[in-house]
């Protein structure tokens, strides 16, 4: 009886073993034909193609394998990196300079008119007629001191000629007595005897009369216009105040106003060149 069953009572598995084992062998086979037809090496290698391939984004449209959710980022990730970076716009550089100022500023322009213009109103400077006539009186004794000095040099023996050297001998000669006659009488007597015989007086920028020092400056101012060929007195003719070399080397001037006793008990303003031309 046990021959004649063809299935297992319990799991009701066929007992012919040439079917089973025919159906074995050839599952067998189907498996180890799917083996030898691809090595394992050959399916590592496609799936790192695969994965190289997905990398660089180089899949083909037919292949069985579906898109990786993120191959949009990696696309936008790869085009951020391949595209040149902007470099952004260099603002001009703006050049911020700061100074410092400590010490106040000083305006010395009044300063400097009080200097060079006469200060009070009340000592004007005397006219270029006054002061013209002045200095021919001083030419006239000059000329006849001079005419003296060589009348007294002929009668002592001395002969007068009109060369060339002699001509030299007398500019110097009368350029000495010139020097001597205003230095002295600047130095001593406060003015040339020409200034005196007009009326004229030498003061001072701020009124009164000046001092030694200044009589003394005063002095060298004549040498140096005589000098020049009279230059330094053709210069009042220009100047603002018509002031002469002498006077402006001295910081003095000629006045024929009395000059001031005493500056403190006068009011005593700059002057802005109003007065200086009367």
């Amino acid at each position: 009886m046990l021959e004649d069953t063809e299935n297992c009572s319990f799991c009701a598995f066929p007992l012919d073993e040439s079917s089973s084992s025919a159906e074995a062998i050839a599952v067998g086979v189907a498996a180890a034909d799917a083996a030898d037809a691809e090595p394992e090496w050959r399916r590592e290698v496609t799936r790192r193609l695969e994965e190289y391939r997905a990398r660089r984004r180089r899949l083909h449209p037919g292949d069985s394998q579906s898109g990786l959710p993120f191959s949009a980022e990696l696309e936008l990730e790869e085009e951020v990196r391949e595209r040149p970076r902007q470099r952004p716009a260099q603002r001009p550089r703006q050049t911020e300079r700061m100074e410092i100022n400590i010490q106040p500023e000083l305006d010395f322009a009044a300063a400097l008119d009080d200097r060079a213009h006469p200060q009070t109103a009340l000592v004007p400077v005397a006219s270029l007629a006054a002061r013209r006539q002045s200095g021919l009186l001083d030419a006239i004794f000059l000329a006849l001191t001079y005419a003296g000095f060589l009348g007294l040099f002929r009668s002592l023996g001395g002969h007068l000629t009109f060369e060339k050297v002699d001509g030299i001998v007398y500019l110097i000669s009368f350029y000495l007595l010139y020097a001597q006659y205003f230095s002295l009488f600047t130095a001593f007597a406060g003015a040339p005897p020409g200034m005196q015989l007009r009326g004229l007086t030498i003061v001072r920028l701020d009124g009164p009369l000046p001092d030694t020092r200044q009589l003394l400056w005063r002095s060298f101012g004549y040498l140096l216009s005589g000098a020049t060929l009279m230059l330094g007195y053709l210069w009042s003719l220009w100047d603002e105040d018509h002031f002469t070399w002498q006077d402006r080397i001295s910081q003095t001037y000629v006045t024929a106003a009395a000059p001031i006793a005493d500056p403190d008990t006068f009011d005593v303003r700059a002057a802005h060149g109003t007065f200086a031309h009367k």
